[in-house]
């Protein structure tokens, strides 16, 4: 009797695929307990550890990193002399926002024009299934072919460097062959693409005060310096009018030469209204690859409704900056914190925390694991070749493994294609990605497998 294609296992598995990723996402697992109970990521972690134990996993662990959260880590033992995979994914999701502009609840996977909605859906509950998914069509076909590695993060998206840390203290528990990062995404859907890479990163808070209290802002202001007033100058500060980053002492004029970006497609994924110019110089890929880029993400001010005729005594925001290929992100931290430092208006005195920093990644494209992962997409994705393409996002988890298993091929592929709309309202997953990558990535582990052996 023959085996029916991968593809066929894996479409048949679909339906219980959406089980459980809608089991998944129900889990409020925000890394932060001032925003969600801990108890929230506790069982996610818990369900992503039942689900690699129903699967035959050994050493099934829940690892308590130096950040306070769990990553939970599997060992599958493949045939005797196999290569070893890592395929890696975390559970822990950003806030959902403003819930009430979510078109159906964020922790209710819900099926829509097509795809399915829910915080985490896409980045990276999602990408947890994808690799159940991959496993279990391999074990339907005779079985899984490499010794496989699962880790699943918990505080990916906190970038609090928790599991970086336990890898570095643990240095023998993610060794492998080939890694398989499931956290990035096709260029667009239906175009498979691997990432060749990530912006590192670097988050800071910086506080200004002015005034011992607030006060009367028609009795003193004209004359009082105003705390928010000084930090929204501050904050102008790390952009030229049009918009390009300009933090004193940062490069920010590489170049992209790989694929590129058309300014119209990069408008209709973004949003961008109609009449509004996008920010920066240079092509699309450019600016969002190859440079650095400054966002400023949270501002503690006074809500406008309730707000009084004050002069504000202090002010706080929280800012990001995106480091490219080629920058050390511990270096753009000192010229950030530089920056922040003497640019503050009217002698406002300035303290600056640093709350997260990962370095970026370039992976080796040329390296046999793409060729293997090549074939795979091929058959994936009929009519389609891989794409490479960069991804302005950051893993700093990616830097510690290339530098603890230097030999290990490193692979990103994921999801989070435009239309997922992660870290915003409404993400959401395409079923027929999760459905082609799986078919991949389990192609990919039998191609690599093969590969192996001569």
């Amino acid at each position: 009797m023959t085996a029916r294609p991968i593809s066929e296992t894996v479409a048949s598995l679909m339906p219980r695929a959406k089980t459980e990723l809608a089991e998944l996402v129900a889990f409020r697992s925000v890394a932060d307990p001032a925003q969600f109970p801990r108890s929230e990521c506790e069982a996610a972690a818990g369900w992503v550890a039942d689900a690699l134990r129903a699967e035959d996993f050994q050493d099934v662990a829940l690892l308590d990193t130096p950040d306070g959260t769990q990553s939970v880590y599997g060992y599958l033992p493949g045939p005797a002399g196999a290569p070893t995979v890592l395929l890696y994914a975390h559970y822990d999701v950003q806030p959902p926002l403003d819930e009430t502009a979510w078109l159906s609840p964020p922790f209710e996977l819900t099926e829509r024009d097509g795809r399915w909605f829910g915080r985490g859906a896409a980045d990276c509950k999602g990408g947890f299934i994808m690799h159940l998914l991959a496993l279990r069509a391999l074990k339907a076909d005779g079985g899984v072919p490499v010794s496989v590695k699962v880790i699943a993060e918990g505080s990916e998206e906190q970038g609090t460097g928790g599991l970086e840390q336990y890898a570095e203290a643990h240095p023998e528990l993610l060794a492998a062959d080939s890694i398989v990062i499931g956290d990035t995404g096709n260029f667009r859907v239906g175009l498979p693409t691997v990432t060749a890479t990530l912006r590192g990163m670097t988050m800071l808070r910086v506080r200004l005060d002015t005034l011992e209290g607030n006060l009367h802002s028609g009795q003193f202001g004209g004359a009082a310096p105003d705390a928010l007033a000084a930090m929204i100058q501050l904050l102008a500060s790390l952009r030229a009018e049009d918009g390009t980053t300009t933090v004193d002492g940062l490069t920010h004029d590489a170049e992209w030469d790989g694929l590129q970006y058309a300014e119209g497609e990069f408008r209709k994924d973004a949003k961008v209204l109609d009449g509004v110019g996008l920010i920066g110089t240079g092509t699309v890929a450019d600016r969002i690859w190859a440079r650095p880029a400054v966002t400023v993400v949270g501002i503690d001010c006074p809500p406008v409704v309730g707000a009084t005729p004050s002069l504000q005594a202090s002010a706080r925001a929280q800012v990001s900056l995106r480091v490219p290929p080629g920058q050390d992100a511990a270096e753009a931290t000192k010229l950030l914190t530089a920056h922040l430092e003497s640019h503050a208006p009217w002698g406002a005195r300035v303290s600056v925390e640093q709350v997260g920093q990962g370095q970026p990644f370039r992976a080796d494209v040329t390296s046999p694991a793409y060729t293997s992962m090549a074939e795979a997409m091929r058959i994936a994705y009929p009519g389609e070749e891989m794409q490479s393409s960069g991804m302005g996002g950051s893993i700093p988890l990616c830097n510690t493994l290339a530098a603890l298993y230097p030999q290990a091929e490193i692979l990103l592929i994921g999801l989070s294609e435009p239309e997922a709309q992660i870290h915003a309202v409404n993400e959401s997953v395409s079923p027929e990605e999760l459905e082609r990558l799986s078919v991949a990535e389990a192609l990919f582990l039998r191609n690599y497998a093969e590969s192996k052996k001569d």
